[in-house]
């Protein structure tokens, strides 16, 4: 047995066949396997992570509160300049794509979004939003995990988490396993260095190859045999996709263009899990800051068109969130510093607006707005409203929903 072992080691290891970690999720062994998904129909969640604590206030600008301008004498968004929602807020200069949908009555603006007690590190800003516990001590599964942990044994509720380097802690449950998919390309199987490149059908081979139930030898049979489906699947994928829509090629873009091509593909998951880093501007904010809401408009905009195109919009749900916002007033490095509450995007098939109340620029704790809505009811909103599960085994309680799914 240690001999056969050590031989089909030899031949799909070669393959990489064998890099799933000693786990294979069931996104993998049962749904790329088949010819057909098993969620079509179904809707989608895509999150998007804007990594480094977004500027909300330069991002949602208000445009008649005096307490701005004073406050950020050199970073304030102009009146003149601001993508206007209403008499009293407008978006960004750089968020024209974004506009567009807010135009068309599908992009949602949550204000105020926070948690008691706000924490201005990133790692423990972040573990927070991730486990949807602002109480956390030592994370082990995240909000999104936990929701598949509830629903185990349901087909096509499964989580993916595109271009990342590790899987994020909100996809972490105890007993599910979500994949990471860096690109199409990083996940084709690799040939083994030197000498002649194995065949496929000697990959198939050995696989194939009867070995005694339940041993370790059959456990490494059946992950290497999803692996081989999984990479066929997702070369497939790359080679049957069409659009007519010109992605920017930004990273951000990239990788929600790969999501694109999952949802079209009709892959059993339900959620979606990107990130775009680079938002702590503590200096020079505001060319940076300008180029990181310009690629996400871009990415978001093009995305929506290709759902468009393949007559998706109806199932796809976008929301956008943050570790935290920045402080009201600016720095003396022309940026901001960690903050608390900020607002984030919703974009659905049919609901826009504003929901929530913004908070105040002249009530502030400790040099930052107060929150006035707790992420967790953005988070029951996602759940309950638009993926129809319960979100009291994420969220460990009750939280009432928004009205803007």
């Amino acid at each position: 047995m240690r001999s056969a072992r050590r031989e089909f080691l030899q031949v799909v290891g070669a393959a990489g066949l064998v890099s799933l970690g000693g786990s294979v999720p069931r996104f993998w062994s049962q749904a790329l396997a088949q010819q057909d998904g098993t969620s079509a129909g179904e809707r989608v969640l895509v999150l998007i992570q804007l990594a480094g604590g977004n500027d909300g206030l330069n991002t949602v600008v208000p445009i008649t509160d005096d307490a701005y301008y004073r406050a950020r004498p050199a970073l304030a968004i102009g009146k003149q300049a601001v993508l206007k929602l209403n008499d009293r807020w407008g978006l960004h200069p750089s968020l024209e794509g974004l506009h567009q949908l807010w135009e068309q009555g599908r992009l949602g603006i949550v204000q105020g979004v926070g948690y008691p007690r706000p924490d201005r590190s990133h790692f423990r800003s972040m573990d927070i939003w991730h486990t949807a516990n602002p109480d956390v001590v030592q994370p082990q599964t995240g909000w999104i995990g936990r929701t598949l942990d509830a629903a185990q044994g349901t087909e096509g509720r499964e989580a993916v988490a595109v271009g990342l380097d590790r899987l994020p802690l909100a996809l972490v449950g105890h007993r599910v396993v979500c994949p990471l998919v860096k690109s199409l390309e990083a996940f084709r199987l690799n040939e083994p260095a030197g000498g002649s490149p194995l065949r496929t059908a000697d990959w198939q081979r050995a696989v194939q190859a009867p070995a005694p139930p339940r041993g370790e030898l059959e456990f490494l049979r059946r992950s290497a045999q999803a692996s081989l489906a999984s990479a066929d699947r997702l070369k497939s994928l790359g080679e049957t996709y069409r659009t007519r829509v010109e992605y920017p090629s930004t990273g951000l873009a990239q990788r929600l263009k790969l999501v694109a091509q999952m949802i079209v593909a009709e892959l059993p998951a339900r959620v979606y899990f990107v990130s775009l880093d680079g938002f702590d501007t503590h200096a020079q904010q505001l060319p940076g800051h300008a180029a990181l809401l310009a690629e996400l408009a871009g990415a978001v905009a093009s995305f929506v068109a290709d759902l468009e195109e393949h007559r998706l919009t109806g199932r796809v749900l976008i929301a956008t969130f943050s570790e935290f916002g920045r402080r009201l007033a600016e720095n003396g490095s022309l940026g901001t510093d960690h903050g608390a509450a900020a607002p984030l995007f919703v974009v659905t098939p049919h609901r826009g607006g504003l929901f929530g109340e913004a908070p105040s620029l002249t009530d502030l704790d400790d040099g930052d707005p107060k929150f006035t809505t707790d992420f967790r009811r953005v988070y029951a909103t996602l759940l309950e409203n638009w993926l129809n599960v319960d979100s009291s085994a994420a969220l460990g309680g009750r939280f009432e929903p928004l009205d803007c799914v």
